[in-house]
């Protein structure tokens, strides 16, 4: 049976259509809106996310900065408190275990936020990986979170809080806001290529925060958003999907997230499978010259000879067009085709990310 988040009442409340994603009951899309117009109010004005489903693990004490740098693949020796950074999380091949976001609480404390369906995974693989004497903890179960996004997102929150609380900087967070009477951390980030902030706080306020900013933002244009709008947004933005982009077996200098992998750290996880690995594949993004949609695993064709396939593609709401992002062979050149349900359809390479605030 599926797990369900503490927002669910939330959900049905606002006609949430509720599917089963990652062993949670989470809403697709909601009653009177739908996923095109929630993605277009991200765009325009702002949404609302349930996103309790991510996991949360702790690692802290008095080597816990090493013992995160070794994990991942960014670096975390010059973060600084209260700084965010995304990295990958790999395995002694050089595949994803997961894609991360890294909190720095204080030199001794990391938060890491991990995906809903690798929670288990991912504190297996972290706990067992840390040196004696660092402290794990996995708090997926105690912590919900809520995504405001969308360009009205900080004159809703300006609403509930003084300015010098909410965080200036991408990638910036502050640990100890309190809004309506409920303490939180909110940060500066979110998945959908806009402007928009993220907010843990405990399960027992979730509803009311969910309620309080529902309340701030009813002049602003805010709408309840799901997980369709919540896939369309970060599929625009050419933010990578667990599973899709990403994986065990896609070697992590495959992915085309080159920033985020530290080739110069004296180690991490994976590291010496990356060296010794030539990259054979890349990510790319492509737009359909003839009609239709190419969907995840399509393959892709130059002439009769596959050279790679679709790893996300719907038709995009903001462009009126269908794209696809595509692991696709290196170096390959000339009319490209994709394969959908038996025909094949030409496509063409354009530049990732499709969509860019401003």
């Amino acid at each position: 049976m599926a797990k369900r988040t503490p927002l669910y009442d939330m959900h049905v409340k606002y006609g949430g259509h509720i599917v089963e994603f990652a062993g949670y009951d989470l809403p697709v899309q909601y009653e009177g809106l739908g996923v095109i117009k929630e993605h277009v109010a991200v765009r325009t004005q702002a949404g609302l996310f349930d996103v309790s489903h991510m996991g949360e693990l702790i690692v802290s004490g008095e080597n816990a900065e090493a013992a995160v740098n070794n994990l991942i693949t960014n670096e975390v020796r010059n973060m600084v408190d209260g700084q965010v950074k995304y990295s990958l999380m790999t395995n002694d091949k050089g595949g994803e275990v997961d894609d991360v976001l890294v909190y720095k609480i204080s030199g001794t404390c990391f938060l890491l936020v991990v995906n809903a369906s690798n929670v288990d995974k991912d504190a297996k693989w972290v706990s067992s990986h840390l040196p004696q004497g660092v402290k794990f903890a996995n708090i997926s179960d105690e912590v919900s979170q809520l995504a405001l996004q969308g360009p009205k997102a900080e004159t809703i929150l300006k609403k509930l809080l003084k300015e010098e609380f909410i965080p200036q900087k991408y990638y910036t967070f502050n640990k100890d806001v309190t809004i309506n009477g409920m303490r939180c951390l909110v940060s500066q980030t979110g998945y959908t290529g806009e402007h928009g902030y993220e907010i843990y706080l405990s399960n027992a306020d979730a509803c009311k925060m969910y309620e309080t900013l529902m309340e701030a933002g009813k002049d602003e244009g805010l709408v309840p958003a799901g997980l369709g709008a919540r896939d369309t947004l970060r599929f625009e933005a050419a933010m990578p999907l667990y599973g899709h982009e990403l994986g065990e077996d896609i070697p992590a200098n495959e992915t085309a997230l080159g920033f985020c992998i530290k080739m110069a750290k004296e180690n991490f996880n994976g590291k010496a499978a990356l060296e010794a690995h030539t990259p054979e594949y890349t990510r790319v993004g492509a737009k359909l010259i003839d009609r239709g949609i190419a969907r995840e695993n399509c393959p892709v064709y130059l002439g009769d000879e596959q050279v790679g396939y679709v790893t996300s593609g719907t038709h995009s709401p903001t462009f009126g067009c269908a794209l696809a992002m595509l692991r696709l062979k290196k170096g390959v050149e000339g009319q490209l085709t994709v394969d959908v349900r038996g025909k094949r359809l030409k496509i063409e390479i354009v530049p990732l990310p499709f969509y860019k605030r401003g």
